[in-house]
Protein backbone atom coordinates (compact mmCIF):
# COMPACT_ATOMS: atom_id res chain seq x y z
CA UNK A 1 0.00 0.00 0.00
CA UNK A 2 1.37 3.44 -0.96
CA UNK A 3 2.13 5.85 1.86
CA UNK A 4 -0.10 8.91 1.26
CA UNK A 5 2.74 11.14 2.40
CA UNK A 6 4.89 9.88 -0.47
CA UNK A 7 2.53 11.52 -2.96
CA UNK A 8 2.50 14.89 -1.15
CA UNK A 9 4.56 17.70 -2.69
CA UNK A 10 8.17 17.82 -1.56
CA UNK A 11 7.75 21.54 -0.90
CA UNK A 12 4.55 23.53 -0.53
CA UNK A 13 4.48 27.20 0.42
CA UNK A 14 1.61 29.64 0.70
CA UNK A 15 1.85 33.39 1.18
CA UNK A 16 5.49 33.52 2.30
CA UNK A 17 6.49 37.01 3.39
CA UNK A 18 9.79 38.48 4.51
CA UNK A 19 10.96 42.03 5.08
CA UNK A 20 14.19 43.57 6.26
CA UNK A 21 13.41 46.95 7.74
CA UNK A 22 11.20 48.79 5.26
CA UNK A 23 12.29 46.60 2.34
CA UNK A 24 9.88 43.81 1.43
CA UNK A 25 11.89 40.90 0.00
CA UNK A 26 9.12 38.30 -0.35
CA UNK A 27 5.54 39.47 -0.75
CA UNK A 28 3.15 36.52 -0.62
CA UNK A 29 5.02 33.77 -2.45
CA UNK A 30 3.19 30.53 -3.34
CA UNK A 31 5.19 27.49 -4.52
CA UNK A 32 4.52 23.79 -5.06
CA UNK A 33 7.36 21.40 -5.87
CA UNK A 34 6.45 17.77 -6.73
CA UNK A 35 8.68 15.03 -5.37
CA UNK A 36 11.49 13.73 -7.55
CA UNK A 37 11.63 16.80 -9.80
CA UNK A 38 13.85 19.80 -10.46
CA UNK A 39 12.22 23.12 -9.62
CA UNK A 40 14.03 26.26 -10.78
CA UNK A 41 13.51 29.69 -9.27
CA UNK A 42 14.53 32.44 -11.68
CA UNK A 43 14.72 36.15 -11.14
CA UNK A 44 16.94 39.22 -11.41
CA UNK A 45 19.40 40.13 -8.68
CA UNK A 46 17.57 41.18 -5.52
CA UNK A 47 14.36 39.40 -6.51
CA UNK A 48 14.36 37.32 -3.30
CA UNK A 49 15.60 33.95 -4.57
CA UNK A 50 18.19 33.36 -1.86
CA UNK A 51 15.77 34.55 0.83
CA UNK A 52 13.22 31.98 -0.37
CA UNK A 53 15.85 29.24 -0.08
CA UNK A 54 16.89 30.44 3.37
CA UNK A 55 13.31 30.34 4.62
CA UNK A 56 12.46 26.94 3.14
CA UNK A 57 15.69 25.46 4.52
CA UNK A 58 14.98 26.85 8.04
CA UNK A 59 17.95 29.22 8.00
CA UNK A 60 15.71 32.29 8.26
CA UNK A 61 12.22 32.64 9.73
CA UNK A 62 9.43 33.97 7.53
CA UNK A 63 7.42 36.97 8.68
CA UNK A 64 4.21 35.44 7.37
CA UNK A 65 2.73 32.58 5.42
CA UNK A 66 3.16 28.85 5.92
CA UNK A 67 5.11 26.04 4.31
CA UNK A 68 5.59 22.29 4.44
CA UNK A 69 8.89 20.71 3.44
CA UNK A 70 9.25 16.92 3.19
CA UNK A 71 5.82 16.65 4.78
CA UNK A 72 6.79 18.65 7.88
CA UNK A 73 5.47 22.04 8.92
CA UNK A 74 8.29 24.54 8.59
CA UNK A 75 7.39 26.53 11.69
CA UNK A 76 6.16 23.72 13.95
CA UNK A 77 8.84 21.11 13.23
CA UNK A 78 11.99 22.71 11.78
CA UNK A 79 14.21 19.91 13.13
CA UNK A 80 12.35 17.33 11.05
CA UNK A 81 12.75 19.56 7.99
CA UNK A 82 16.50 19.89 8.60
CA UNK A 83 16.84 16.12 8.87
CA UNK A 84 15.29 15.66 5.42
CA UNK A 85 17.11 18.34 3.43
CA UNK A 86 20.55 19.34 2.22
CA UNK A 87 21.65 22.84 1.29
CA UNK A 88 24.43 24.00 -1.03
CA UNK A 89 24.63 27.77 -0.88
CA UNK A 90 26.05 30.33 -3.28
CA UNK A 91 29.33 30.31 -1.41
CA UNK A 92 31.22 27.08 -0.91
CA UNK A 93 31.16 25.45 2.52
CA UNK A 94 34.41 23.64 1.70
CA UNK A 95 37.28 24.24 4.14
CA UNK A 96 40.30 24.82 1.93
CA UNK A 97 42.81 24.19 4.72
CA UNK A 98 41.96 20.50 5.01
CA UNK A 99 41.75 17.71 2.44
CA UNK A 100 38.67 16.71 0.50
CA UNK A 101 38.42 13.50 2.53
CA UNK A 102 38.71 15.42 5.80
CA UNK A 103 35.91 17.75 4.67
CA UNK A 104 33.74 14.69 4.03
CA UNK A 105 34.58 13.07 7.38
CA UNK A 106 33.80 16.34 9.16
CA UNK A 107 30.31 16.28 7.60
CA UNK A 108 29.94 12.63 8.65
CA UNK A 109 30.74 13.62 12.25
CA UNK A 110 28.16 16.41 12.09
CA UNK A 111 25.59 13.83 11.00
CA UNK A 112 26.60 11.59 13.93
CA UNK A 113 27.72 8.73 11.73
CA UNK A 114 30.00 6.16 13.31
CA UNK A 115 33.65 6.34 12.25
CA UNK A 116 33.47 3.22 10.00
CA UNK A 117 30.14 4.35 8.48
CA UNK A 118 31.49 7.85 7.94
CA UNK A 119 34.56 6.55 6.14
CA UNK A 120 32.40 4.29 3.96
CA UNK A 121 29.99 7.06 3.00
CA UNK A 122 32.85 9.51 2.36
CA UNK A 123 34.67 7.03 0.13
CA UNK A 124 31.52 6.23 -1.87
CA UNK A 125 30.67 9.89 -2.45
CA UNK A 126 34.24 10.86 -3.33
CA UNK A 127 34.23 8.10 -5.94
CA UNK A 128 30.78 9.07 -7.20
CA UNK A 129 31.92 12.65 -7.77
CA UNK A 130 35.26 11.64 -9.32
CA UNK A 131 37.28 13.06 -6.42
CA UNK A 132 39.03 9.93 -5.16
CA UNK A 133 42.45 10.85 -6.61
CA UNK A 134 42.26 14.35 -5.11
CA UNK A 135 40.83 13.21 -1.77
CA UNK A 136 44.18 13.49 0.06
CA UNK A 137 44.98 16.98 -1.27
CA UNK A 138 44.05 20.27 0.45
CA UNK A 139 40.74 21.51 -0.93
CA UNK A 140 42.34 24.91 -1.56
CA UNK A 141 44.20 23.29 -4.48
CA UNK A 142 40.96 22.17 -6.17
CA UNK A 143 39.56 23.84 -9.28
CA UNK A 144 36.24 25.66 -9.06
CA UNK A 145 34.39 22.69 -10.53
CA UNK A 146 36.05 20.26 -8.12
CA UNK A 147 35.18 22.45 -5.12
CA UNK A 148 31.56 22.60 -6.27
CA UNK A 149 31.43 18.82 -6.66
CA UNK A 150 32.93 18.39 -3.20
CA UNK A 151 30.40 20.88 -1.84
CA UNK A 152 27.49 18.81 -3.19
CA UNK A 153 29.11 15.55 -2.04
CA UNK A 154 29.28 17.01 1.47
CA UNK A 155 25.59 17.93 1.22
CA UNK A 156 24.75 14.31 0.36
CA UNK A 157 26.45 12.78 3.42
CA UNK A 158 23.16 12.88 5.32
CA UNK A 159 21.26 11.24 2.42
CA UNK A 160 18.76 14.13 2.01
CA UNK A 161 15.67 13.60 -0.13
CA UNK A 162 15.37 17.32 -0.89
CA UNK A 163 18.36 19.43 -1.90
CA UNK A 164 18.46 23.22 -2.20
CA UNK A 165 21.07 24.39 -4.71
CA UNK A 166 21.50 28.16 -4.64
CA UNK A 167 23.20 29.14 -7.92
CA UNK A 168 25.34 25.98 -7.97
CA UNK A 169 27.13 26.69 -11.26
CA UNK A 170 27.88 30.40 -10.88
CA UNK A 171 31.49 31.06 -11.85
CA UNK A 172 32.08 27.62 -13.38
CA UNK A 173 33.47 27.14 -16.87
CA UNK A 174 31.12 25.55 -19.46
CA UNK A 175 32.60 22.05 -19.06
CA UNK A 176 32.23 22.11 -15.28
CA UNK A 177 28.72 23.52 -15.63
CA UNK A 178 27.68 20.63 -17.88
CA UNK A 179 29.23 18.17 -15.41
CA UNK A 180 27.14 19.74 -12.65
CA UNK A 181 24.01 19.45 -14.79
CA UNK A 182 24.61 15.72 -15.16
CA UNK A 183 25.10 15.38 -11.40
CA UNK A 184 21.74 17.09 -10.83
CA UNK A 185 20.02 14.82 -13.37
CA UNK A 186 21.50 11.76 -11.67
CA UNK A 187 20.29 12.94 -8.26
CA UNK A 188 16.74 13.34 -9.55
CA UNK A 189 16.89 9.96 -11.28
CA UNK A 190 17.63 8.54 -7.83
CA UNK A 191 14.47 10.08 -6.41
CA UNK A 192 15.91 13.29 -4.95
CA UNK A 193 13.99 16.56 -5.29
CA UNK A 194 16.14 19.54 -6.33
CA UNK A 195 15.16 23.15 -5.64
CA UNK A 196 17.45 25.23 -7.82
CA UNK A 197 18.05 28.95 -8.06
CA UNK A 198 20.05 30.07 -11.05
CA UNK A 199 21.19 33.09 -13.00
CA UNK A 200 21.48 31.00 -16.17
CA UNK A 201 18.30 30.75 -18.25
CA UNK A 202 19.74 27.89 -20.30
CA UNK A 203 20.31 25.98 -17.05
CA UNK A 204 16.66 26.24 -16.06
CA UNK A 205 15.58 25.29 -19.58
CA UNK A 206 17.87 22.23 -19.57
CA UNK A 207 17.14 20.94 -16.08
CA UNK A 208 13.87 22.10 -14.63
CA UNK A 209 10.57 20.25 -14.71
CA UNK A 210 8.92 23.44 -13.49
CA UNK A 211 10.13 27.03 -13.35
CA UNK A 212 8.94 30.01 -11.31
CA UNK A 213 9.94 33.57 -12.16
CA UNK A 214 10.34 35.75 -9.07
CA UNK A 215 10.30 39.51 -9.48
CA UNK A 216 9.94 42.17 -6.83
CA UNK A 217 9.24 39.57 -4.16
CA UNK A 218 6.32 38.03 -6.04
CA UNK A 219 5.90 35.10 -8.40
CA UNK A 220 5.36 36.62 -11.83
CA UNK A 221 4.60 33.25 -13.44
CA UNK A 222 5.31 29.56 -13.03
CA UNK A 223 4.95 26.42 -15.12
CA UNK A 224 6.99 24.24 -17.43
CA UNK A 225 9.52 25.94 -19.71
CA UNK A 226 7.16 25.45 -22.66
CA UNK A 227 4.20 26.87 -20.75
CA UNK A 228 6.19 29.97 -19.80
CA UNK A 229 7.38 30.47 -23.37
CA UNK A 230 3.76 30.56 -24.54
CA UNK A 231 3.01 33.47 -22.22
CA UNK A 232 4.93 35.96 -24.32
CA UNK A 233 4.30 37.06 -27.92
CA UNK A 234 6.55 36.05 -30.79
CA UNK A 235 5.62 32.41 -31.29
CA UNK A 236 4.90 31.39 -34.85
CA UNK A 237 4.65 28.52 -37.28
CA UNK A 238 6.59 28.49 -40.55
CA UNK A 239 5.21 26.52 -43.49
CA UNK A 240 7.43 25.83 -46.50
CA UNK A 241 6.10 24.52 -49.82
CA UNK A 242 7.75 23.02 -52.90
CA UNK A 243 4.65 23.36 -55.11
CA UNK A 244 3.84 26.99 -56.07
CA UNK A 245 0.16 26.12 -56.52
CA UNK A 246 -0.03 24.65 -53.01
CA UNK A 247 1.72 27.77 -51.70
CA UNK A 248 -0.88 30.03 -53.34
CA UNK A 249 -3.78 27.90 -52.07
CA UNK A 250 -2.43 27.95 -48.51
CA UNK A 251 -1.91 31.72 -48.67
CA UNK A 252 -5.55 32.20 -49.69
CA UNK A 253 -6.85 29.81 -47.02
CA UNK A 254 -4.94 31.12 -44.01
CA UNK A 255 -5.29 34.36 -42.08
CA UNK A 256 -2.56 36.65 -40.72
CA UNK A 257 0.18 35.16 -42.86
CA UNK A 258 3.52 36.75 -43.67
CA UNK A 259 4.63 35.68 -47.16
CA UNK A 260 8.07 34.83 -48.47
CA UNK A 261 7.38 34.30 -52.17
CA UNK A 262 10.98 33.49 -53.02
CA UNK A 263 11.22 30.69 -50.44
CA UNK A 264 7.57 29.63 -50.90
CA UNK A 265 7.16 29.99 -47.13
CA UNK A 266 4.42 31.35 -44.89
CA UNK A 267 4.72 32.54 -41.31
CA UNK A 268 1.67 32.57 -38.98
CA UNK A 269 1.39 33.71 -35.35
CA UNK A 270 0.92 30.69 -33.05
CA UNK A 271 1.50 29.66 -29.46
CA UNK A 272 2.74 26.28 -30.70
CA UNK A 273 0.12 24.35 -28.74
CA UNK A 274 -1.29 21.06 -29.98
CA UNK A 275 -4.72 22.64 -30.39
CA UNK A 276 -3.37 25.50 -32.52
CA UNK A 277 -1.38 23.13 -34.74
CA UNK A 278 -4.36 20.82 -35.20
CA UNK A 279 -6.51 23.78 -36.24
CA UNK A 280 -3.87 24.89 -38.75
CA UNK A 281 -3.53 21.42 -40.26
CA UNK A 282 -7.32 21.07 -40.48
CA UNK A 283 -7.50 24.29 -42.50
CA UNK A 284 -4.82 23.02 -44.88
CA UNK A 285 -6.59 19.66 -45.23
CA UNK A 286 -9.84 21.45 -46.02
CA UNK A 287 -8.28 22.95 -49.17
CA UNK A 288 -6.28 19.82 -50.00
CA UNK A 289 -2.88 21.34 -49.34
CA UNK A 290 0.12 19.72 -47.69
CA UNK A 291 3.22 21.66 -46.62
CA UNK A 292 6.63 20.20 -47.37
CA UNK A 293 7.91 21.43 -44.02
CA UNK A 294 6.31 22.74 -40.81
CA UNK A 295 8.45 24.39 -38.13
CA UNK A 296 7.24 25.67 -34.76
CA UNK A 297 9.10 28.62 -33.27
CA UNK A 298 8.42 29.60 -29.66
CA UNK A 299 9.97 32.41 -27.61
CA UNK A 300 12.88 31.30 -25.43
CA UNK A 301 13.36 31.91 -21.71
CA UNK A 302 15.26 35.11 -22.49
CA UNK A 303 12.04 36.53 -23.93
CA UNK A 304 10.08 35.28 -20.92
CA UNK A 305 12.57 36.88 -18.55
CA UNK A 306 12.36 40.22 -20.37
CA UNK A 307 8.57 40.19 -20.48
CA UNK A 308 7.98 39.17 -16.87
CA UNK A 309 10.71 41.09 -15.04
CA UNK A 310 11.35 44.12 -17.23
CA UNK A 311 15.09 43.43 -16.86
CA UNK A 312 17.03 44.69 -19.88
CA UNK A 313 19.89 42.19 -19.62
CA UNK A 314 19.92 38.41 -19.77
CA UNK A 315 21.42 36.44 -16.87
CA UNK A 316 24.15 34.12 -18.05
CA UNK A 317 25.27 36.42 -20.87
CA UNK A 318 28.43 38.55 -20.78
CA UNK A 319 26.42 41.81 -20.82
CA UNK A 320 24.68 40.90 -17.56
CA UNK A 321 26.05 42.97 -14.64
CA UNK A 322 26.66 39.93 -12.50
CA UNK A 323 28.61 38.27 -15.29
CA UNK A 324 30.77 41.21 -16.30
CA UNK A 325 31.73 41.87 -12.68
CA UNK A 326 33.51 38.54 -12.42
Amino acid sequence: MTDPASTDPAIEAHGLRKSYGDKTVLDGVDLTVPRGTVFALLGPNGAGKTTAVQILSTLVAADGGRARVAGHDLAADPQAVRAAIGVTGQFSAVDGLITGEENMLLMADLHHLSRPEGRRVAAELLERFDLTEAAGKPAATYSGGMKRRLDIAMTLVGDPRIIFLDEPTTGLDPRSRHTMWQIIRDLVAGGVTVFLTTQYLEEADQLADRIAVLDGGRIAAQGTADELKRLVPGGHVRLRFTDPAAYRSATAALDEVTRDDEALALRLPSDGSQRALRSLLDRLDAVGVEAAELTVHTPDLDDVFFALTGDTTVPGRPDHPKESAR
